[in-house]
């Protein structure tokens, strides 16, 4: 079983694990991304996600699709949230089950790199000094309203 979603409402690591548990797995892996107090030195008091919803959910599932082909049918559930994040706030969370660790890793791995990649997800931090920017994706500079992923 495997699943996706954009939601807007506080995550749950132990829901997602639950989901795709299985008496046959010897191996779960779970990735849990939260908002950091700061970036490129400078204090941050929050984030804004925000995600064009079914074509996100759309590239989601082609992304579990190909872990789940390149990892031996890893399962998978995978949700990100989008609206205003609190330090310390969960903004994804990927829970990956497989009978191997190998392949729950491998494919939590992919997961994260591709959605990191390709998924239409932007977010904006918010400053200490009350400035606020959108940041691209995997970098630490701040980016005009093409903005990034979580």
């Amino acid at each position: 079983m495997s699943r996706v979603a954009v939601v807007e409402r506080p995550l749950d690591v132990a829901a997602l694990v639950a989901e795709v548990s299985s008496p046959t797995d010897g191996a779960i892996a779970t990735f849990v991304g939260v908002v950091r107090d700061s970036n490129a030195g400078r204090p941050v008091t929050g984030i804004d996600y925000s995600a064009y919803g079914p074509m996100a959910t759309r590239e989601l599932e082609a992304i579990v699709a190909e872990a789940a082909a390149a990892f031996g049918g890893v399962r998978v559930a995978v949700e990100h949230r989008v609206g205003t994040l609190a330090v310390g706030d969960a903004s994804v969370i990927i829970a990956a089950s497989h009978a191997h660790r190998a392949d729950a890793l491998g494919g939590l791995g992919f997961v994260i790199e591709e959605l990191k990649r390709r998924v239409p997800i932007w977010k904006r931090e918010h400053y200490a000094d009350g400035t606020r920017e959108w940041v691209h994706a995997g970098s630490s500079r701040s980016a005009p309203l093409s903005g990034g992923v979580a």
